[in-house]
């Protein structure tokens, strides 16, 4: 994963990428080290997919594991074609509460991907299942790039539109690599004076602040 040079975004850009429609703001970081499962992918985009969550993990300085002790996998990446795929997928209306109706919804909506976040009882983030449709806008992203997407929109809680003004990526030289802005955030995000949960926009400034001193 590569960036260009630093880009350091003020700290009212740094509130709205955790502040929800509501104006509420929120915040929440892993707690654990990332367990990642992938689903509906051949061995070599694997291979691509975990690549790409590990280096985010990297950047963020946080952990990866072999095994979570409480739920194997914490980290689960769905990738399917229509959304009636996931109905049949065993557990997973367990896992993720009230699925035939969000299924839906996704699709009256024609939605190509979904994230399901769930919080320890601090409200740091212990497991994620993202689900990717591939429909024909995806199918045109080349395959590192998509999965350096989902990485990114994985490691922190942040807000619906954060990226509705400009996507987590840019294009360098052909490739898509991630915004120095938003790599400055994830690395801030998780340094450890930080709470890995804030409900308080002054949690911004604190970021901000981080994010000045780590570049």
């Amino acid at each position: 994963m590569t960036t260009t040079t630093q880009e350091i975004l003020p700290a009212a850009a740094v509130a709205a990428l955790f502040t929800r429609a509501d104006g509420s703001y929120l915040f929440a970081r892993w707690g654990r080290p990332i367990v990642p499962v992938v689903f509906g992918v051949d061995d070599a985009t694997l291979g691509v997919v975990k690549g790409a969550v590990e280096a985010v993990v990297a950047l963020a300085g946080h952990k990866m594991a072999e095994t979570d002790p409480e739920l194997g996998a914490n980290l689960m990446i769905f990738f399917l074609r229509d959304w009636d795929e996931l109905r049949a997928v065993p557990g997973l209306d367990g896992l993720v509460l009230g699925l035939h109706a969000l299924l839906d919804r996704l699709q009256a909506a024609g939605a190509n991907q979904y994230r399901v976040f769930r919080f320890d009882a601090a409200g740091a983030i212990k497991a994620a299942v993202v689900f990717v449709r591939m429909d024909t806008h995806l199918q045109g992203v080349p395959a590192q790039a998509l999965a350096l997407a989902q990485a990114v929109q994985v490691i922190v809680l942040w807000a619906e539109g954060a990226f509705a003004a400009a996507a987590p990526l840019i294009r360098l030289d052909g490739v898509e690599v991630l915004r120095p802005a938003i790599a400055a955030v994830i690395r801030a995000a998780y340094d450890p004076v930080l709470p890995a949960m804030a409900q308080d926009a002054s949690h911004a400034l604190r970021l901000a602040a981080r994010i000045g001193r780590l570049t």
